[in-house]
């Protein structure tokens, strides 16, 4: 049935009661008001009066009229009227009211605060076009679905997603929803539960009663949440009502420490509009609420301080939607100026989709249409002014700009606030608006509340959960194992299993502040190792609600259980079998890599080279008969290698280098021994397995334990095929398989996980070896459902025992302390190579450079002093003769080699001798010069 006919149906029923206060005359169709702005212009207020919202609401409304009326600057000429009705909490008499004001043809509507009769007027005033200024707070009053609806207070799709963000800041991820079951609760709470799920949270349970709900009624609710594990209660009722409920939790013990109670806004309402009652407020010790936030400004003084002065008072205080009732008033005065000015006019007309029935004496055609109501709404969405709330401005959704909210806390005898929320920055405890100048900044980081007070007089925060009052144990599922049950197996004793791994999970309980019962239940038939993964898919789908044991973290186990910190390191290795075998003859070769020889035997050659360069000119040892020198470079190159040559160096020069490369030659040599000496006893894999790489590419079979998460990591993530896998099933299937080798029906090696395989080689005396390295790194946890909060502090009790030294302790009882070293037998990993040397070289090189240098600067400044013709025999000749012929001669190559072979000892001579011939010249002419006649 299509929304006009259900509107029609309504009506009709409507009709049947109520009697209608129209006049039954009249045939014009159309009424108009003059062209000029009319006197009196009409709006309604729908209300209950006599609640905690209608008791602020109606003063604040009334109020505000008054002052409108005596601004002379709004609506001139024209005085503003309120036409009131009173719903009396009552959904169908607040919809009769809401037809009647209808009827009286008023040009916008200012209320309900139900959500409930606010969806049903909603339906009317989009069919006689009349804006619906609602204090009603649902999520699902759409503006899509509802034209006319405009929300002048916050919606509560804001509130909700505050709450979330305050129980993600405390850290909680299970809450417990208290509601009314109206479409307020209702929609409120749904809202609720998608934004906690944005947070990795969750309702854990809606906790739903009747809006005519009896104390014992609430009495059996609340007894029915206090046996459940959560307790973080979200409270979402109605303010009239909702202080009873407190009351009854109070008595039923659950306002004490432990437990976390957040209000939504009614509670603010409640307490704000009435005078301070010491009962009360002991009932609501440490309860955190929300309230709208209206920033502090002389308005909003102003107001409170003429609160007791107003007319129609009932409360000596009042809430915040009085504020909010009295900010609608003034945009609905500021809407009709602006739109009187742009020339708006106030008429009616009738509706022809309202006839009257056939043989009835009820008038449906008294309910008229206001023809300029859509130009009156867009006015109406469009304002912008500040008033006591704020600014008053829509965003395209028809909501307030900036909502935001007070984080309150019941403490003493008042509230306290700890911060702020608001849709801008989230939590924080500075005022939004100053916020509101800044960047937006909703990370974590950024988020902060002061202390709260919690319910038994604690600053502590609370853990937000405990094990259920009902009885029921933590079930907790154990794998049933047929290998290595040193880590779990079956026992008969209370427990009814035991090993490594249940002795760390009761070590860790017993560090936990509170206690767990729990239950073991075997998972498998004990005939072979069960799937591990299928204990996490049951864990996941609530079968159990834990799972022990030597459960391996993997990628896809964490996307559906949480796992604690890991109490065993893990990860997936390779092992296979050894047996000693015998040396190459050719092993002595294998210490150095072919380069290193190379390099290597080239620098002996290259330094005694150098040596003999520099020690050729003093040191007779190093001279002799070209063939005779050839020799010596050799023999002393080499016999370095041992330390052991017998030629002295006499050069400074020579002595330098000789020093470098003896350093060189006792590292080589150390290496070098120390290599053969691992070559030599280092033993030999028989099935040439070096690591995972030549495991996969070699086409022999591979052994996987049963049950474990290998058999698929090495097909989906290695991409072995599943022929070549082989099921090993028992600790004696492991033994004979790697016995038998692939060619006698076994397998080449075996891929598990590192704490069966250290295990494993120790109970078989280590005739096998783990070869090549850990593969992957993971480790052993325990598994829990998604968002168990036991996870967490089961990890922190791990780091404990791992930290004080329980978790070695306990390892050393079950599991052996003998431990087999991994092997690797590829002698490459052991020879040298010129890359660990390289700087010895340099080193060394540089210093023969530099020796270099310098002996052929030495003696080619020696050169240039050198005259050959002094070696000759001295002939009397004329000066002018012999310096004609020296100067037609020149230095040739031949003549440098010669003087570079001659002994040092005779360039000094004859250097010597140079110079004191000269000396004597020089006397001799001075002499001559001095005899000579003037």
């Amino acid at each position: 049935m299509d929304a006009q006919v259900k509107r029609r149906v309504f009506l009709l029923l409507v009709s049947c009661i109520w009697v209608p206060m129209a006049v039954l005359g009249g045939t014009e169709n159309v009424t108009v008001s003059s062209l000029s702005r009319p006197k009196v212009v009409k709006f309604g207020a729908l209300f209950t009066v006599n609640s905690v919202i209608g008791s602020s609401v109606m003063p604040a409304i009334l109020a505000a009229v008054d002052d409108v009326n005596a601004d002379s600057t709004v609506l001139s000429g024209t005085k503003l009227d309120v036409i009131t009705q009173d719903t009396n909490c009552s959904g169908f008499i607040g919809t009769i009211d809401a037809l009647q004001l209808m009827e009286k043809e008023v040009v916008v509507a200012v209320g309900p605060q139900s959500s409930g009769i606010a969806h049903v007027i909603s339906h009317v005033v989009n069919e006689l076009r009349v804006p619906l200024l609602s204090f009603a707070t649902d999520p699902t009053l759409s503006s899509l679905q509802y034209q006319y609806f405009l929300r002048t207070v916050t919606n509560d799709y804001f509130q909700m997603y505050a709450i979330a963000d305050l129980v993600d800041y405390y850290g909680w991820k299970e809450v417990i929803a208290i509601f009314v079951d109206d479409d307020n609760g209702r929609n409120g709470i749904s809202v609720l539960g998608d934004a906690l799920a944005k947070k990795r949270a969750k309702i854990s349970y809606k906790a739903a009663f009747s809006p005519g709900a009896t104390m014992s009624d609430i009495d059996d609710l609340l007894v029915s949440v206090n046996l459940m594990e959560a307790r973080v209660y979200i409270v979402h009722v109605n303010p009239d009502t909702g202080l009873s409920f407190f009351s009854k939790a109070k008595k039923l013990g659950m306002m004490s420490s432990g437990y976390v109670w957040i209000a939504t806004d009614w509670l603010p309402s409640v307490l704000d509009s009435s005078d301070s009652n010491k009962d009360t407020m002991d009932v609501l010790q440490g309860v955190v609420a929300l309230r709208h936030h209206t920033p502090d400004s002389d308005k909003k003084k102003t107001f409170a301080s003429r609160w007791k002065n107003l007319k129609s008072i009932q409360t000596s205080r009042f809430n915040s939607y009085a504020l909010y009732a009295y900010d609608t008033v003034w945009l609905v005065a500021r809407a009709l100026d602006l739109f009187f000015k742009n020339g708006g006019n106030v008429t009616f007309s009738d509706d022809p989709s309202l006839r009257d029935t056939n043989g009835s004496a009820l008038k449906l055609s008294s309910l008229r249409v206001f023809d300029q109501g859509q130009k009156l709404l867009q006015i109406l969405v469009g304002m912008n002014f500040t008033g006591l709330t704020g600014q008053i401005q829509f965003d395209p959704q028809k909501d307030l700009i900036h909502p935001a909210y007070d984080v309150l806390n019941v403490v003493g005898t008042g509230l306290r606030t700890i911060g702020y929320w608001s849709n801008y920055s989230g939590l924080s405890v500075i005022t939004p608006e100053v916020l509101y100048t800044k960047p937006a900044n909703t990370s974590t980081s950024n988020q902060h509340l002061y202390n709260a007070i919690w319910p038994g007089e604690t600053i502590k925060r609370p853990r937000g959960w405990v094990f259920p009052n009902n009885g029921k144990p933590l079930r907790i599922a154990i794998p049933f194992r047929v290998t290595f049950e040193e880590f779990v197996k079956k026992d008969k004793g209370p427990a009814g299993v035991k090993g490594y791994c249940i002795d760390v999970f009761e070590a860790a309980i017993d560090l936990l502040a509170y206690p767990v019962p729990h239950v073991y239940i075997l998972y498998g038939d004990g005939k072979r190792n069960p799937s591990f993964n299928s204990i996490v898919n049951d864990v996941a789908q609530n079968k159990y609600d834990a799972a022990v044991g030597d459960i391996a973290i993997t990628t896809n186990r964490t996307r559906i259980v949480d796992f604690t910190q890991p109490y065993m390191e893990s990860g997936l290795v390779v092992v296979a079998p050894v047996k000693e075998t015998k040396s190459s003859p050719w092993a002595f070769f294998k210490p150095f890599t072919i380069q290193m020889w190379g390099v290597t035997g080239v620098f002996f050659l290259f330094v005694g080279s150098v040596i003999w360069i520099l020690e050729h000119r003093m040191n007779p040892e190093f001279r002799g008969p070209p063939r005779k020198q050839l020799i010596t470079v050799f023999w002393f190159s080499f016999s370095t290698m041992f330390f052991a040559h017998r030629e002295n160096t006499l050069s400074t020069l020579g002595r330098c280098v000789l020093i470098f490369w003896l350093f060189v030659v006792l590292i080589i040599n150390s290496s070098y021994t120390a290599s053969l000496t691992s070559i030599l006893t280092v033993q030999k894999l028989s099935s040439g397995i070096a690591g995972i790489d030549s495991l996969i590419s070699s086409p022999d079979p591979i052994g996987v334990q049963d049950g474990s998460f290998a058999y698929n990591y090495l097909i989906d993530e290695l991409h072995v095929p599943k022929s070549r896998l082989r099921i090993i099933k028992s600790e004696a299937e492991y033994v004979s398989a790697l016995q038998q080798g692939p060619k006698g029906g076994g397998v080449a090696a075996i891929v598990d996980e590192l704490p069966y395989v250290e295990l494993f080689l120790s109970n078989s005396k280590c005739i096998f070896r783990t070869v090549g390295q850990e593969f992957t790194k993971s480790g052993w946890g325990f598994a829990f459902k998604r968002d168990s909060p036991l996870a967490i502090d089961l990890s922190t009790a791990i780091l404990q025992l791992s930290e004080n030294g329980e978790l070695q302790r306990i390892h050393d009882k079950w599991l052996s302390n003998k431990e087999c070293s991994s092997q690797n037998n590829q002698v490459d990993d052991t020879r040298l190579s010129l890359s660990s040397f390289w700087g010895l070289y340099v080193i060394c090189g540089g210093a023969c450079a530099v020796a270099l240098v310098v002996f052929i600067c030495k003696v080619y400044c020696q050169f240039l002093r050198y005259d050959p013709e002094t070696e000759e025999p001295e002939i009397s000749e004329p000066e002018s003769a012999r310096s004609s012929r020296r100067s037609l001669r020149s230095r040739s190559f031949k003549d440098l080699m010669g003087f570079v072979d001659k002994r040092e000892a005779e360039i000094k001579d004859m250097l010597k001798r140079k110079n004191s011939d000269n000396k004597k010249q020089i006397s001799h002419s001075s002499d001559v010069q001095q005899n000579s006649p003037v």
